[in-house]
């Protein structure tokens, strides 16, 4: 479509049933996206003024349920899709370069004869984007190229996962544009986590860029890596009277890195203990009889920290059961559960190296007093800084934001919707 009949069918809300299934049936969201739209279109249209036919995508982040630090060890997860989502507007060319904006970033280049890897990209987002072309030209993809413009409201550092939407959002402009969409959502992610893992040169998991290009509830089992089993799952947490809230603390993920890199590290030890390589191919009942030998070679924590795995990863399954029940009770209890295990066993809520600093248990310590037991809360994402995830009856969500934004200043919380879908092409 050109681009003013775009605006128009935004402007006539000729979209609005997109916008609904992608960012609630709420009037205020719907009218906010609208604008934020349009506003892009306007960009691109600077940047770009002879590219009068665009297409728009969109890819949303996610958030982590249940199953937390379980994939590293192959173990299973849920998580759901969100809400917030990074948009691109793009027009496709043959000039073969893609040129691509993105908001608060320099404009970039990516020549699409040059798809090896680049060092000197470490770390950007050129390389993320290289790194998805490489690997449809290496399916026989003949990808022409396109300038695009992408803003995104998925949180950096949050845990909501930025960088697996911006994979899935370019995997799926090409995908759909230049392969008739026949790479599909589970490829496009693992083809995500390739580029994030060769050419971003960090390694991740799947977990991210598998929900953010499935979309809804994701029940993932990473016991086997290489082809891991996964099942999407729908839940109305509006029919239940839920709304998602996560909360912002504030707290500096810098210099976290030994942190986060510790539970993997720990765990492993454990492992190895049995002569595996991850707890997953440990028997739980072995482990617990082996306490006292372990704890001649193993130090205290990493033993808690396998044990909170163990309990972590069954109780994804009980969770997911619960959701496809609709036992809300049941639902809201284990994500107690697994809140109070990271906390205790897992010890992720701050780091040791500032332990002065604890947003998060301050966080969770408020969401208590508020809700006990007629919602649920917990650490989000890999945890030590950042965010928490609540679950917050309508009733108490005005009194919940208020509460949150008197510890950790206005605008900390953001009340999302669990999205329907994965990566999206809108128009």
């Amino acid at each position: 479509m050109k681009r003013e009949e775009v605006i128009d069918a935004i402007c006539q809300d000729r979209l609005n049933d997109k916008f609904i299934t992608l960012y609630g049936n709420n009037q205020e969201t719907i009218n906010a996206q609208k604008e934020r739209y349009v506003k892009a279109i306007k960009s691109f249209e600077t940047l770009y003024p002879e590219s009068n036919e665009i297409s728009i995508f969109s890819a949303p982040g996610r958030t982590e349920v249940c199953g937390n630090h379980t994939d590293h060890q192959h173990g299973c997860v849920l998580a759901a899709a969100v809400n917030l989502d990074a948009i691109a507007i793009v027009s496709f060319h043959n000039d073969h370069v893609i040129r691509l904006q993105s908001v608060g970033y320099e404009q970039e280049f990516i020549e699409l004869d040059q798809l090896n890897i680049h060092p000197e990209e470490k770390g950007t987002s050129r390389s993320l984007v290289r790194g998805m072309v490489s690997q449809f030209h290496d399916m026989g993809v003949d990808v022409g190229g396109f300038n695009v413009f992408i803003t995104s409201d998925v949180l950096s550092g949050s845990g909501l996962s930025s960088s697996a939407a911006f994979e899935v959002l370019i995997g799926n402009i090409i995908d759909r544009h230049y392969n008739n969409g026949q790479a599909g959502a589970v490829k496009i992610a693992k083809m995500g986590q390739y580029a994030e893992n060769k050419y971003f040169g960090k390694e991740s998991g799947l977990m991210d860029q598998m929900v953010s290009s499935v979309g809804g509830f994701v029940f993932i089992d990473f016991e086997d890596t290489t082809n891991p089993v996964i099942e999407k799952h729908s839940c109305d947490f509006e029919k239940a009277g839920l709304r998602l809230i996560i909360t912002d603390t504030k707290g500096s993920h810098a210099d976290l890195t030994d942190d986060y890199v510790s539970i993997p590290s720990e765990m492993k030890l454990v492992a190895a203990q049995f002569g595996k390589l991850v707890l997953r191919e440990v028997d739980e009942e072995q482990f617990y009889q082996s306490l006292a030998r372990l704890r001649t070679v193993c130090s205290d924590r990493s033993i808690l920290r396998a044990a909170h795995f163990f309990g972590d990863n069954a109780r994804v399954e009980r969770e997911v059961e619960a959701l496809d029940k609709k036992d809300f009770p049941s639902f809201l209890r284990l994500v107690r559960e697994s809140g109070r295990s990271s906390a205790e066993l897992l010890q992720n809520l701050y780091s040791t190296k500032k332990p002065i600093e604890q947003g998060i248990p301050l966080a969770l310590m408020a969401s208590k007093k508020l809700l006990e037991d007629r919602g649920a809360f917990r650490v989000h994402g890999g945890g030590f800084a950042g965010t928490i995830q609540a679950f917050v009856p309508f009733m108490l969500i005005e009194d919940y934001k208020k509460a949150m934004e008197a510890l950790f200043g206005e605008g900390c919380c953001y009340i999302l919707n669990i999205r329907p879908e994965g990566g999206y092409q809108v128009v």
